[in-house]
C-alpha cells in the first residue's frame, strides 16, 4: 500500500463521548470532514457500540466545507487545531468563526 504524509490541522479535543471515533476525548478518524455550506458539523460522526481501533492515530482536518468560517481557504482548514464537542444537539467544530465578510 502507497501511503500519503499530508499536513492537515490536528483534531486537539473532541469530547463527544458517543462517536465511534473517540477515545480519551481525541478523534482516531484518519481525517474528518466539516461541515456544509451553512453548518460547521462534523461530518465524520456516527455513533456506534465500539470504538475505532486505530488509537495511535489522531484525526487531522481533512476537508472544511463551510465557507463562512474566517478559518477557510479553498475549502481547506488553516489553523493549526480545531476542538470538536457538542452544542446543543448538534456535533460540531467549536472552533468555527463566522468570517467578517
Amino acid at each position: 500500500m502507497t501511503k500519503m504524509i499530508l499536513e492537515m490541522p490536528r483534531v486537539a479535543k473532541c469530547n463527544v463521548s458517543g462517536c465511534a471515533y473517540n477515545s480519551n476525548e481525541l478523534c482516531h478518524a484518519k481525517a474528518i470532514t466539516i461541515g456544509d455550506v451553512s453548518s460547521p458539523s462534523c461530518d465524520t460522526y456516527f455513533s456506534a457500540e465500539s470504538q475505532a481501533a486505530m488509537v495511535k492515530i489522531v484525526a487531522g482536518v481533512g476537508a472544511c466545507k463551510v465557507s463562512s468560517c474566517k478559518f477557510n481557504k479553498s475549502y481547506e482548514c488553516t489553523v493549526d487545531t480545531v476542538e470538536i464537542g457538542r452544542l446543543g444537539s448538534s456535533i460540531r467544530c467549536l472552533t468555527y468563526q463566522a468570517s467578517s465578510t
